[in-house]
């Protein structure tokens, strides 16, 4: 059995920031997260991803927001259950609660904070007839590195944001790059959209539209896709390929916490955000792009605002009756779990003789 004061579901950037306020109020955490490593979608669908509301950054990587907020918590310990999913919660006679994982592992602790973003992703799939097979043999649903694509043939198809950033981002990387979408007009960005055009006229980016891709060729791999013309059924063709990326969107789930006995609302947790982001479960709260309430917007830095809300609140509970005197990190300093400590340096003040 783990127990922890606070566990939080979800490792991604708003759960692993909450183990930092948490700290700061001498609260230990531990996560679960269905991935195999922490940083939420952040790592899993877009590291090498420019990200550029994050205050203080002007622009920084998905994958390094990740690696400067575990930076920024490791001096508090926090644990980790990574590759298991959260299934099922259990509220003792003494106020804790236990979950267990789909693989057994059980954690107790008193304070339960889902920070699952938007809930595990399922990739939404072409209705292509033999694209199962094709799976990690060409065909791929996320980038996580755009270098296994240098110098490789590249098919994408799509008509959103991520269709048109990666055709943009691997035009330098791939030796060829075509974008296939079964409209002329495209959903993303107008910016974006101008930018594919440039391409396109100047020759790096190939364009078909309106089109799909119905079929995939190969033995072991892919080596082409089958493309028919949205304006002609008759008319198909191969485009030789190393690599197919359907990029549909995803299908964001709640997963087993839904039957958790929350309140939920278009797949998202309903929680009072007048006061601390707690659910109608006393004692368990939602944070980031997993709750929902009146204003809502999903971004990380929103989460951050609703972890350290949630961390204040979670304190009372732990410890009932106890005052907190709320002392900004330049005043205080911050001891780290591990003996470390960060502080200003003091003023030195010298008499005058």
């Amino acid at each position: 059995m783990i127990k922890t004061d606070i566990l939080i579901i979800g490792a991604g950037p708003t759960g692993l920031f909450a183990v930092f306020e948490a700290g700061l109020l001498k609260m230990k955490c531990h996560l679960i997260d269905a991935l195999p490593q922490p940083g939420g979608q952040c790592t899993e669908l877009y590291p090498k991803k420019p990200i550029y509301d994050i205050p203080g950054f002007p622009e920084i990587l998905a994958g390094d927001l990740t690696k400067n907020l575990l930076e920024q918590c490791k001096q508090f310990e926090p644990g980790f259950t990574l590759g298991e999913r959260a299934d099922t919660i259990e509220k003792q006679e003494d106020g804790t609660f236990i979950v267990t994982t789909n693989k057994g592992t059980q954690h107790q602790a008193p304070i339960v904070a889902i920070a699952g973003g938007l809930g595990s992703f399922e990739p939404r799939k072409p209705l292509i007839p033999n694209i199962s097979y094709f799976e990690d043999k060409g065909v791929e649903y996320f980038i996580k590195d755009p270098e296994i694509y240098r110098n490789k043939r590249v098919v994408i198809s799509g008509g959103g944001d991520s269709a048109l950033d990666w055709s943009i981002f691997l035009s330098d990387i791939a030796s060829e790059v075509t974008l296939i979408h079964r409209r002329n007009e495209f959903r993303g960005a107008l910016d974006s959209v101008d930018k594919v055009q440039e391409l396109k006229n100047s020759g790096k980016i190939n364009l078909v539209t309106p089109a799909e891709v119905i079929n995939i060729v190969g033995d072991h791999k892919v080596e082409a896709v089958v493309v028919s013309q949205a304006l002609n059924i008759e008319k198909e063709f191969e485009i030789e390929c190393d690599h197919f990326i359907p990029l549909f969107g995803l299908s964001p789930k709640l997963g087993p916490i839904a039957k958790w006995g929350l309140e939920i609302e278009k797949n998202a947790i309903v929680v009072n955000n007048a006061l601390d982001y707690q659910t109608n479960i006393p004692g368990i709260f939602a944070i980031g792009d997993v709750n929902t309430y009146p204003g809502k917007l999903k971004l990380i830095l929103c989460g951050f605002h609703e972890a350290t809300l949630m961390c204040q609140a979670a304190y009372q509970i732990i410890n009932p009756g106890k005052r907190y005197v709320l002392k900004y990190t330049t005043v205080s300093g911050v001891d780290g779990f591990d003996g470390t400590r960060k502080e200003a340096p003091k003023q030195v003040v010298k008499a005058i003789d």
